[in-house]
């Protein structure tokens, strides 16, 4: 134990350590955070329909007809009617042949990686990939190469001196920076290099694309060119749960592979039914998606405008670079105590010396939240004094 309490010690005074908020009532942007109000910029409900009505009374209209638990896994008892449609579903919306529904999105991509790949393999795994991608390749027990954030280029000579089965992994919007992957030119190499790519669109579902397919769909790119896609359903579409779409053999692949499908309880099959009220939302969703980019869209004129250095994101994630673990929690601190709460995000989860604030948009924030937003970070610009950030 004398080993556990040191290492959170040494956490703490590396401006590392991590505590819980304890969250009252339903996500928002007004949050009531440990009996605190606070106006919240760091969810990842981009549409804001994690709270929304007709959500919530698809879920409370399936209960009777479902019941609660899911009892049992897929391939046992659990497989709902509910979690088949839902497939059917995802798999029209994303233009894919077949979808598979998982219960969360960390799940996906362990299941998904490391049964599509395997010892005598290799995996190729962009450099600022999700953790949850980054332990999929670890656990598929193939050889794992990363290449630089975005570099195409060092991931084509890559390939072209590997042999044997390859897969390359990518998320289709970045987490942490918010920036999009080079998704064609990334189709293209893995062709060239008969490698099958796989991409994890939860950050694009539902909010970029023609109707919110996502980051693949708004190049127009096609199951031939992305096999595999993954995204989340806890995100944009506001329910719980993930998914993977592709080519029906492929499916049918990761049903009798996936550990994580194959030995896990199903979701609530009712959550099924919330989600496919939340799709309907989200294919009618142009006024909000539009309403999110206004949002974006000022954020970053203003924030520049009063000199913080912000990362080239045109998506909802929009990170306040600091650099300094301390001086990123200072500001996060600063802005929670005039209302506004944003997270600063530190290593491991970023790099050493690129400690961020993450602020994130949803279209349920109003200008009026955003002005709140603008005079905070206006008001605490000289605590980054001397931290890289002009002021």
């Amino acid at each position: 134990m004398r080993d556990f309490t040191a290492e959170l010690e040494q956490r703490k005074q590396a401006g590392l350590y991590r505590t819980r908020r304890h969250i009252s009532g339903p996500q928002q942007p007004v949050l009531t955070a440990d009996g605190q109000r606070l106006l919240s910029f760091c969810s990842n409900d981009y549409l804001g329909l994690a709270n929304h009505s007709s959500n919530i009374e698809a879920l409370r209209d399936a209960l009777p007809k479902t019941g609660l638990g899911g009892a049992a896994s897929h391939l046992v008892c659990g497989h709902h009617e509910a979690h088949h449609l839902l497939e059917e579903r995802l798999a029209a919306f994303t233009g894919r042949s077949s979808a598979l529904f998982f219960s969360t999105g960390y799940m996906a991509n362990l299941g998904v990686i490391s049964a599509l790949v395997g010892r005598g393999g290799t995996v190729f795994s962009d450099r600022l990939n999700h953790a949850s991608i980054i332990d999929g390749c670890i656990l598929s027990r193939a050889k794992v190469r990363r290449y630089g954030h975005g570099d195409v280029e060092s991931l084509a000579a890559m390939l072209a001196e590997t042999s044997g089965h390859k897969v390359v992994v990518t998320d289709g919007v970045f987490s942490m920076d918010g920036d999009v992957a080079p998704l064609r030119e990334l189709a293209a190499v893995c062709r060239e290099h008969d490698a099958l790519l796989v991409v994890d669109d939860a950050h694009g579902f539902g909010v970029l694309g023609p109707h919110g397919q996502g980051s693949v769909a708004e190049l127009g790119l096609s199951e031939e060119d992305v096999p595999v896609l993954i995204g989340t359903l806890g995100k944009a579409a506001g329910t719980s749960g993930a998914f993977v779409a592709g080519p029906e053999v492929l499916m049918d692949y990761l049903v009798q592979k996936a550990r994580t499908y194959i030995y896990t309880t199903a979701m609530p099959p009712a959550l099924a039914f919330a989600t496919l009220n939340s799709i309907d939302l989200i294919e009618r969703g142009s006024e909000r998606r539009s309403h999110l980019q206004s949002l974006i869209d000022r954020f970053r004129q203003d924030a520049i405008a009063m000199g913080y250095s912000l990362m080239p994101s045109r998506t909802p994630i929009q990170p306040i670079m600091v650099g300094d673990n301390w001086a990123a929690v200072a500001l996060s601190q600063a802005l929670e105590e005039k209302g506004l709460l944003v997270t600063a995000i530190r290593p491991p989860t970023v790099p050493a010396g690129e400690a961020r604030l993450r602020v994130t948009f949803s279209a349920a924030h109003s200008h009026e939240d955003l002005d709140s937003l603008m005079q905070g970070l206006a008001d605490c610009r000289h605590l980054l004094a001397g931290e890289g950030v002009a002021v």
